[in-house]
């Protein structure tokens, strides 16, 4: 899995197709980008080689194979069933055979702007030895990263940068962290804590970490976090909410299959509600730490009927926005899983009564500043979208078409796409942002759309690689 390269050359415009009729999707998704990464980080520092099935294959997850090999680690595309265990056959690409080995430094690693990147490597990269440079996009030197730089430093690394808590930054690695005792603030991102917890078994201490901010966004990252390290055979305690303990010690190699990435369901699910139709999400777990997993909570407080049936889940939009549905505005608190808000706010956008959308002023750090990119694409449409502080109200209000600016952002792309299904001319200036967490997105959307072109004569949706 080569790291792609970002181009800044401006792409064509892609122009969001509209239904034409109520959907009858059946989707397939790739797999998790916050499993896949932190499994990868995983495997790299077990004791032992791993083999990871059914990974995603994206700008973000080439972005992490690419940095663990220049430290040494050693990655490798395999077939499935090629290490004896039954295959599992993978549409999107092959599995993943990780090999760990002694890591060194002189590299310079490029986080484009995956925050799984930036934030789970440099503590793994402080165990290497030699010097290692971090560094990314133009936009994610923008991108918080003091509490991972402070958290070095007080671990012991002797780290330089600019003193303005951002990329880039660098540390020479002695092949050890002392660990032990860590009080952080982590209000920016969970990924702060994430990827301290997950290199924390090789330092010599363990790790005792306590998070000292005000709010701690999008908690379910971080219970994933817990949840993988427990399986690899790793002691976690958790004293309190905010605190948790990570014993020293072995972190076994294991072969993981991964999930389907549930976040990147949320403009599939929600398209259902806004174009009509049922849509199937393919081999939806019943049992998960994803945070897309709310999904099947929160589209029922605007109308939608979720059922499962076998291994997938069906959500059932009735006639939809474009037949007619009358969408009622929410109150929302989206501590939990801000980064369903994108496809969540332009559902909003689309409502007889007016929304707000809360517990995501951290949304402000991501690729972009969500928030303002929000308010700015939807009201260039006609919206009326008003900044909060810590969210967005969403007010009814006539859309049109216009253009609409993806940010870099992938999450704002896949957006602009469910505005389009019922707003004819929403022309999303950079669809190739999609290749971050899901490369297919453009040819899985066209599928979705078509899956609702004729549904007289239309026998299946088909929305699959």
């Amino acid at each position: 899995m080569a790291a792609t390269t970002h181009s800044h050359q401006a792409p064509a415009p892609w122009t969001a197709p509209r239904a034409r009729g109520p959907l009858r999707g059946d989707v397939a998704l790739p797999g998790s980008k916050s499993l896949t990464n932190r499994e990868l980080v995983l495997a790299a520092l077990a004791d032992g080689p791993s083999t990871i099935r059914l990974p995603l294959h994206s700008r973000d997850s080439a972005l992490m194979v690419a940095g663990l090999r220049q430290l040494g680690v050693g990655i490798e595309e395999v077939a499935p069933g090629s290490d004896g265990a039954p295959g599992v056959p993978n549409p999107y690409g092959p599995d993943l055979r990780i090999t760990p080995a002694s890591m060194h430094g002189d590299v310079r690693i490029d986080c484009g702007l995956a925050g799984t990147v930036m934030r789970f490597l440099p503590p793994l990269a402080a165990l290497a030895i030699g010097p290692v440079t971090i560094d990314g996009d133009p936009y994610a030197r923008k991108r918080p990263m003091g509490a991972i730089i402070r958290a070095l430093v007080d671990l012991g690394v002797d780290v330089t940068d600019d003193g303005d808590g951002a990329m880039p930054f660098s540390f020479t690695g002695t092949g050890t962290v002392r660990g032990g005792s860590l009080t952080i603030d982590a209000s920016a991102s969970s990924q702060f804590v994430s990827g301290l917890l997950l290199s924390a078994p090789r330092f010599t201490e363990g790790l005792h970490l306590v998070h000292a901010g005000e709010r701690l966004p999008s908690l379910p990252h971080i219970d994933m976090t817990v949840e993988v390290l427990r399986a690899r055979g790793v002691r976690v305690d958790q004293p309190a909410v905010g605190e948790w303990v990570v014993h020293p010690g072995r972190i076994a190699a294991r072969d993981v299959t991964i999930e389907p990435d549930l976040s990147n369901a949320a403009p599939f699910a929600v398209a259902a509600l806004v174009a009509g139709g049922t849509v199937r999400i393919r081999t939806w777990p019943t049992e998960t730490t994803q945070v897309g997993a709310d999904l099947e909570t929160l589209l029922p407080l605007w109308g939608a009927t979720v059922t499962r049936d076998g291994d997938d889940l069906v959500f059932d939009g009735g006639v939809g926005v474009a037949g007619g549905a009358s969408l009622p505005g929410v109150e929302l608190d989206l501590t939990r899983g801000g980064e369903l808000a994108p496809a969540l706010v332009a559902l909003a956008a689309l409502a007889d009564t007016p929304s707000e959308i809360t517990g995501i002023g951290h949304l402000r750090g991501h690729e972009t500043d969500r928030l303002a990119a929000l308010a700015a694409d939807l009201n260039r449409t006609g919206g009326a979208v008003h900044q909060l502080d810590d969210g967005l109200r969403i007010e009814p209000a006539p859309l049109h078409g216009a253009d609409w600016a993806a940010y870099d952002d992938h999450r704002m792309a896949t957006a602009g796409a469910v505005v389009g299904l019922v707003v004819d001319g929403v022309a999303v200036d950079d669809i190739g942002s999609t290749a971050k967490t899901l490369p297919q997105f453009p040819e899985l959307w066209a599928s979705l759309v078509a899956s609702g072109s004729d549904t007289r004569s239309a026998s299946s949706g088909g929305v699959t690689p």
